[in-house]
């Protein structure tokens, strides 16, 4: 997304938050001019909620797979998942959450749904948080996987449609795939295609009224504050930086 790209809204926030050209944005900050446009209703947290995170290596974040205890800091990563776990648990410490990660590195939509049953149905979650669709298109270019963005669609709504039958009043959350040019990823090279991922994300969101968030906003944003690569080392993976970048956008879903 280019500077003439963003909406007007947004753009003026950046430039009021600037100080001699120079951006000074913190983090929240960043976030908060990202997410400007978006109107869709947060997620309420209930006592007792279960929260599972489930999709790709950006969840994963080499989480300890063989923990399959809630709240347990090597079961939950070292990413966006386990930073926004630590701020809702002390945030919400009245509530008696109980929260999961399940992503795993590599995944596509469809393996995702070979182990639904066992990684989220079992779990019966409340709030279920997924992002995924990175592999779904790179995997394509760089290990022959022959799946389109129609297979995409399609697998992402049939795996929302099986868990809504299971569980109707499960409250969603839907990450934007995303990816950061400049860096070794070659992210560049993925659109305009890669581009059609995004856009098919945010239509599930608002088809299963999840709520939606725009990762690849998030990090337009944040290069205005520094380079791709102190947000993500190859265009995709977050850094330190891009995992609290990631985190406060996820709990930005979240009312309260």
């Amino acid at each position: 997304m280019t500077e003439q790209n963003i909406p007007s809204d947004r753009r003026s926030f950046i430039k009021k938050i600037s100080l001699a050209g120079v951006m000074t944005l913190s983090i929240p900050e960043i976030v908060s001019a990202a997410l400007l446009p978006e109107k869709a209703a947060k997620v309420s947290l209930q006592p007792n909620d279960i929260i599972l995170f489930q999709g790709d290596s950006i969840t994963d974040s080499k989480r300890k797979r063989d923990d399959m205890l809630f709240n347990s800091a090597p079961a939950m990563g070292s990413g966006y998942a386990f930073l926004a776990a630590s701020e809702l648990l002390s945030k919400h410490s009245s509530k008696n959450l109980k929260i999961y990660n399940r992503g795993v590195g590599g995944d596509k939509v469809y393996q995702l749904a070979d182990r639904w049953e066992e990684d989220c149905m079992k779990l019966q979650p409340d709030v279920l948080s997924i992002h995924v669709g990175v592999n779904d298109h790179w995997h394509v270019k760089s290990k022959g996987y022959t799946g389109t963005i129609k297979t995409y669609r399609d697998d992402l709504r049939a795996l929302l449609d099986r868990t809504k039958q299971k569980n109707p009043n499960v409250r969603l959350i839907i990450g934007e795939p995303f990816g950061v040019a400049g860096i070794k990823g070659n992210y560049e090279i993925w659109d305009p295609a890669f581009k059609e991922f995004r856009v098919a994300a945010k239509e599930i969101a608002d088809q299963y009224n999840a709520f939606f968030i725009p990762y690849q906003q998030v990090y337009d944003v944040a290069q205005k504050q520094a380079p791709g690569v102190y947000w993500t080392w190859d265009g995709v993976h977050p850094t330190m930086a891009g995992a609290q970048l990631m985190a406060q956008a996820w709990l930005s879903s979240i009312k309260g």
